[in-house]
């Protein structure tokens, strides 16, 4: 049986440093700029000779090396905005010039599963629901710690907690249908029974010899494994790795998230591969802009033009588009320009991989980049 694709999305919150993740290090105007966090040339991770990595991306370079990894340099959008708070909405809602209402994925699901017949068709891993899965009508289940998940789990005795979830039901059931108010919380709160009741089980079916770190970034992997593994039909996750906001401690900082990083996805993949699942998931992770191209004496400020990644085994691996030119003619206001539109590669993602129709939900046509084996 054809399994369905199945997109892992992985937020680098804070701004993820361009410059220090994939290192133009053979050029000599980045030891001009970063003349106190420059990445020196036996510590990077070379890709070739004018790239390297990061030396907290050691997995990752292996992913590379497979040819599982495809880089998407320049990424960004036009008239670029340093708020953390606005950049991130943008990518979110794939609405640059005004304030979205939907996120693209949450008009993704909808599109996969349009009268919400599972409740798990998306499954948030990160602490709050982010607005990229946010749209009227489509469920999201939000996961904590998978192994204590579900309603009233402080509550030991099996029949006071079957009783408060019995109480839960009929307290949202009257609801539905006296108004859209009432109507959603109806919803919503019946929704949250049923994917309470469903992802609650998974740990229980979930077999594996892989050890994942015990980081968060880690534990949100291991769940997402543990979700798809029980086939609850889950086929958009979202997990959320922080501490990108380098403004100081950059070195140690971005190299640790890194590290973390590539460390959990070596888990994640090694236990798709123990279970024969891995040509139906890709991640994609993406940070909300890059940074300052000169740095301010222990860290970096906020930038512009960032880089984004696909990973898996139906990724076809390889850098896609041109670094940024780090001539400072070029620059825009101290920043990497983009040069490559983000719905471009929401693009690809939509109708290359969950076989989603795009323009409405970025709003137009974007150069695409194909970066999927066929």
């Amino acid at each position: 049986m054809k399994k369905e694709k199945v997109l892992v999305t992985i937020q680098l919150s804070g701004g993820n440093d361009y410059l220090n993740c994939i290192v133009p290090w053979e050029n000599p105007l980045y030891r001009d700029f970063r003349k106190h966090i420059k990445i020196t040339d036996e510590e990077i991770i070379p890709l070739d000779n004018k790239l390297g990595l990061n030396p907290g991306m050691n997995a990752i370079k292996d992913f590379y090396n497979e040819g599982n990894l495809a880089i998407i340099h320049g990424i960004g959008y036009p008239e670029p905005n340093r708020s953390h708070f606005r950049s991130m909405d943008i990518w979110h809602t794939a609405e640059p010039t005004k304030v979205g209402s939907k996120g693209w994925l949450g008009q993704a699901i909808k599109e996969i599963d349009p009268n919400a017949e599972n409740v798990v068709t998306a499954v948030n891993f990160s602490e709050a629901l982010p607005r990229a899965l946010v749209n009227q009508g489509v469920p999201v289940a939000s996961v904590g710690d998978i192994d204590n998940y579900g309603l009233f789990t402080s509550i030991e005795d099996e029949s006071k907690k079957n009783e408060a979830l019995n109480t839960f039901r009929r307290f949202y059931t009257p609801s539905m249908g006296n108004d859209y108010v009432m109507d959603y919380l109806g919803k919503t709160g019946l929704d949250a029974v049923k994917g309470a009741e469903i992802i609650s089980k998974a740990p229980g079916l979930y077999n594996s010899n892989v050890e994942y770190p015990n980081t968060s970034i880690g534990k949100q992997l291991k769940g997402i494994a543990q979700v798809h593994f029980a086939n609850f039909g889950t086929r958009i996750f979202y997990a959320n790795h922080g501490g990108f906001d380098t403004h100081t401690n950059e070195m140690v900082l971005q190299q640790t998230l890194w590290q973390q990083l590539s460390d959990a996805l070596s888990a994640f993949f090694e236990d798709l591969k123990e279970h024969d699942t891995g040509e139906e998931i890709i991640v994609f992770m993406f940070s909300e802009f890059g940074r300052r191209v000169i740095d301010n004496g222990t860290g970096t400020d906020h930038g512009s033009g960032g880089v984004s990644f696909l990973l898996g085994n139906s990724v076809k691996g390889g850098q896609y588009n041109d670094y940024p030119s780090l001539d400072p003619d070029k620059h825009v206001e101290g920043d990497l320009k983009f040069n490559f539109d983000f719905r471009g590669l929401y693009s690809d993602i939509l109708e290359d991989w969950l076989s989603v129709e795009a323009k409405d939900i970025v709003g137009g046509n974007f150069e695409k980049l194909s970066p999927f084996l066929k």
